[in-house]
């Protein structure tokens, strides 16, 4: 497996530190509003990761931290007289919700700042002690320049980096290149050895990569708005203070953009992940952003999520005619097949998800053409395809729900069976005989007729359909 390393600007060959062990960080979000596509975006291709590698056998350790102290969370408060943490528990909730709808997984773990101060003041003192950051006024700066590598992941020299800053007239820094460690604040801080901070938005990161992963880890991955300052100053910190490697591969997403422009909430274009799916299904948006490499941008319109959705429409119309072609027969192993080796390659040359997707498309195709010409053992195979691969890739398929014409056909190998129907009863079809039948049922249970109750979900099973009593009512599915 092939992946593009920021760090190095090439293509590299992926070797775990630890064997088949896999440690990958993520940068997660700042929760004071609501996620947007943009989020989206980064955080299915990170998941897209996540599951390709466990794919490939690894035992990966996935890690996404929560920022929930920042100077924006504060800002958001005041403007609502609540506290930071009112602020940033409600949107982390609309974030793992926004997440959940679109089939991203949790990661293995997912730290917030908050809990992990006193890592990042450990790593702070370290830097201090070793003369690669000091104390100025209740505020603590990182000396950037004591770090010969500075600017290597962004590729800036340190001489551009000078000629670009902006100088405060009333800093207290020693030098304009120098970044926060720990912020003075009175009303909102922690206690530190320099008096009540807040962190710098960088050292979190370090401190809970540090915590959870170690000192050195695989796999560092994040947004490219993310590679200077943010990334380019978790390493400056994270190599001065554990005196090793921080990251051995750096990847980055490109942005979405809306006319020509990163959608951002500074910019105020961008589309929050919910008003998006009032118009489009998880499975749309998902193949909208993995039509398109990671590392390049992608352009929101709404004729590219209309594409998407055709495409998605025709490979889960695909995958429902085959699989009930095939009636769930057991399927064979295609593990070894040329579709999932295509699939395969494809992944292994740095996430190219455009051309995994041309092999399932491909496959739908086949399916739909095994079923046409009722070839059942070309059915199986590719109904064992389409299910493997738009697993690994994220996708959700629902299962259909089961057509008017097809409940009636069911029911009519059952009905006279049922002699608690009259006649009139069985002149009923479809959806409103089936609904005719759970309400027997349910007064058969109500009476406790167990005899009838019982007879009802047997016959049911016969025909592949399965009852399910809740509190509230009775429901009832294929198999």
């Amino acid at each position: 497996m092939k992946l593009h390393n920021t760090f190095s600007n090439s293509i590299e060959e992926f070797t775990p530190i630890n064997g088949n062990k896999v440690s990958m960080y993520v940068c997660g979000p700042t929760v004071y509003d609501y996620p947007h596509l943009g989020h989206a975006r980064c955080y299915i291709t990170w998941d897209m990761l996540y599951r390709y590698l466990k794919f490939l056998g690894y035992d990966v350790t996935y890690c996404r931290n929560i920022t929930d102290v920042d100077d924006k969370i504060l800002k958001k408060a005041k403007e609502e007289n609540t506290t930071a943490e009112v602020i940033s528990r409600r949107y982390y909730e609309i974030f793992s919700e926004s997440m959940k709808k679109l089939n991203v997984l949790k990661p293995d773990i997912e730290p917030f700042a908050t809990k992990t101060i006193g890592e990042m003041i450990s790593i702070i003192k370290d830097l201090i002690k070793n003369d690669y950051a000091y104390e100025a006024d209740g505020d603590v700066y990182f000396r950037v320049k004591k770090f010969k590598d500075y600017g290597m992941l962004s590729k800036q020299p340190i001489e551009d980096l000078v000629a670009g800053a902006r100088v405060e007239a009333s800093s207290i820094k020693e030098d304009v290149l120098d970044f926060a460690l720990w912020k003075k604040d009175e009303e909102f801080g922690y206690p530190s050895p320099w008096g009540k901070g807040r962190p710098g938005w960088h050292i979190e990161c370090s401190a809970m990569s540090r915590k959870h992963l170690g000192k050195t880890i695989d796999i560092h991955a994040g947004g490219a708005d993310l590679i200077f300052p943010h990334h380019e100053n978790e390493i400056a910190q994270s190599e001065c203070a554990n005196g090793c490697k921080f990251v051995n591969y750096w990847l980055h997403n490109g942005f979405v953009t809306i006319n020509k422009e990163k959608m951002s909430k500074s910019l105020k274009n961008f589309v929050s992940i919910d008003a998006l799916l009032n118009n489009y299904d998880a499975n749309t948006i998902r193949l909208f952003i993995l039509t398109n490499h990671y590392r390049m941008p992608v352009e929101f319109s709404d004729v590219a999520l209309d594409g998407a959705k055709s495409g998605w429409k025709r490979i889960q119309t695909a995958v429902n005619e085959v699989v009930r072609f095939v009636d769930s027969k057991e399927l064979p192993d295609v593990s070894a097949s040329d579709e999932i080796n295509s699939f395969k390659e494809a992944m292994d040359n740095d996430l190219n998800t455009s051309k995994a997707l041309a092999v399932i498309f491909d496959s739908a195709t086949k399916a739909n053409k095994s079923v046409a010409e009722k070839d059942i053992d070309s059915a199986k195979k590719y109904a064992a395809i389409l299910l493997k691969l738009t697993d690994v890739m994220g996708f959700n398929i629902e299962k259909e729900k089961m057509s008017e014409q097809e409940l009636q056909n069911r029911l009519q190998k059952i009905v006279n069976e049922m002699e608690f129907l009259t006649e009139e009863d069985k002149k009923l079809t479809g959806y409103d005989l089936m609904n005719k039948i759970i309400e027997y049922r349910n007064n058969a249970r109500k009476e406790k007729n167990w005899a009838i109750a019982d007879k009802v979900r047997n016959l049911l099973d016969s025909i592949s359909i399965v009852i399910k009593d809740t509190k509230d009512s009775t429901i009832w599915e294929e198999k």
